[in-house]
């Protein structure tokens, strides 16, 4: 049976000094082939190579990918400050418009990491620029020494909202994650609904109110270990079904609000 496509939005690196190239985590394709069951695509974020139609157009699903560059405050009414760090405007230019498409179209998507604050940008929210600032909050970024796994691990419990879509996904109120991220939702975007928090009250699971289709992000990093996961295997799962409905004309599959 041919294998429905999942679009990993991939992120802009320079390879030394002078060679530019667009690359995915392994992790994030495995999770997408391995557990999802869908083709693996990756996506240069370069508004000048693909566009937006094009993409709804080829993939039957998203993979909105965590990334070191963070989406630019002025697409949420703000100025850019030392502590907002890198950009990466052509990927702003193509993620954003696309994940209001998919909203409007029920087209499945999952946002991670960037892709959860992604998709809060797209539907009118804002963000924090370090989180670990506030008064109450945990540092949530990745330890900067130790091996993959070490810089991974499970650091801290997400409450998931009782009756929420996470919570019939996954089958449990709380969970443990990993956390790698130094931003964070300030003000969640009219229709996103914030499913899930973390003991600090960081939200770090968020769905959109009367979409259609899969609509779903996660502040962690679910594709590490997702295979194995108990938390993370459901989540691409649930997004594979999603997707393979999509291919084959079946809409929607799963209310998320």
């Amino acid at each position: 049976m041919k294998r429905p496509v999942v679009g990993i939005i991939s992120n802009f690196y320079m390879l030394g000094d002078d060679y530019p190239a667009y690359a995915s985590g392994q992790m994030n394709v495995e999770a997408i082939s391995h557990v999802a069951g869908c083709v693996p695509l990756m996506i240069p974020a370069n508004p000048h190579c693909v566009s937006v139609d094009e993409l709804l157009d080829t993939c039957d699903g998203f993979l909105f990918t965590g990334g070191r560059p963070n989406v630019h405050p002025s697409e949420y009414g703000e100025e850019a400050t030392e502590k907002h760090g890198e950009f990466d405007r052509c990927r702003d230019e193509i993620t954003l418009p696309l994940i209001r498409a998919c909203v409007e179209r029920g087209q499945p998507f999952f946002g991670v990491c960037r892709g959860f604050q992604e998709v809060n940008v797209a539907m009118g929210g804002t963000l924090y620029p370090e989180i670990r600032e506030l008064e109450g909050r945990m540092n949530h970024r990745m330890p900067p020494d130790g091996t993959l796994d070490e810089k991974f691990a499970l650091r801290h419990c997400v409450h998931f909202t009782e009756g929420s879509v996470f919570d019939r996904i996954i089958g449990k109120h709380e969970v443990m994650t990993n956390t790698l991220h130094g931003q964070g939702i300030k003000m969640p975007g009219p229709r996103v609904v914030i499913d899930g928090i973390a003991d600090d009250g960081t939200p770090e699971a968020i769905s959109i109110k009367d979409a259609s289709g899969f609509a779903l992000a996660v502040q962690w990093h679910p594709e590490y270990n997702a295979e194995k996961d108990p938390v993370s295997r459901p989540l691409f799962s649930h997004f594979g079904d999603a997707v393979r409905s999509w291919a084959n004309g079946q809409r929607p599959v799963l209310k998320t609000a």
